[in-house]
């Protein structure tokens, strides 16, 4: 088999890997087990102020989900993935997601700019960047502002659409912006190319 064909065979089966990591993470964290979650990253992983590697991931997540959900279920939407070189990659996954909370069911929709790596021939999720559009209760559209309207706390505005500059420009002119059009980002760089330089957003972290 030549070198050209062996890299395009992995790539292909690194991008069904990876394509399959959202969708366990989904179900782990809906079906409660938390041991499978963080099989999900490698064992040094970060866990913010909590310290890092799996056993921290899964004390934090388990606090996360007790309360006040009694449960939850999300929706995988559309996935880009783009190669760093054959051992990382990183992506945007959409998701929209269900809550039970309380006398409440509070629905999201949100994305994930998640980074990707490949341990010892495993994929897994090294980053997950929560950005979050809305969460509201079914019955409470969140037309307006401060769209993140979880029950008993302040009104907030999500960062859906903070990675990536084009939605505040749209919206800061009154038409097309009357310059060339671009030309199509190069394989492994379309979302590089959308963020422009964009640095991540700080994001509060909620169940999700």
């Amino acid at each position: 088999m030549s070198d050209t064909l062996a890299a395009r065979i992995d790539r292909l089966e690194s991008l069904d890997a990876i394509r399959q990591l959202p969708a366990k993470y989904a179900l782990a964290l809906d079906m409660r087990d938390m041991d499978a979650m963080v099989t999900l990253f490698p064992e040094d992983v970060k866990v913010g102020k909590a310290g890092s590697g799996r056993l921290a991931l899964r004390a934090y997540m388990d606090a996360t989900l007790r309360s006040p959900f009694t449960g939850t279920s999300h929706h995988i939407g559309g996935h880009v993935i783009e190669f760093d070189d054959p051992d990382h990659a990183h992506g945007i996954v959409y998701s929209k997601n269900e809550h039970e909370t309380g006398d409440e069911w509070v629905i999201m929709q949100m994305m994930y700019a998640d980074d990707y790596v490949r341990q010892d021939g495993r994929w897994y999720f090294a980053r997950r960047l929560p950005l979050y559009w809305y969460a509201t209760d079914l019955n409470k559209p969140p037309v307006g502002d401060n769209k993140m309207r979880w029950p008993g706390t302040p009104w907030a505005e999500g960062n859906f659409h903070k990675l990536f500059p084009s939605f505040a420009e749209y919206w800061a002119r009154s038409g097309d912006h009357g310059g060339p059009v671009a030309e199509p980002a190069p394989l492994d760089g379309f979302l590089n190319a959308m963020r422009r330089g964009q640095a991540a957003p700080k994001v509060k972290v909620r169940a999700d």
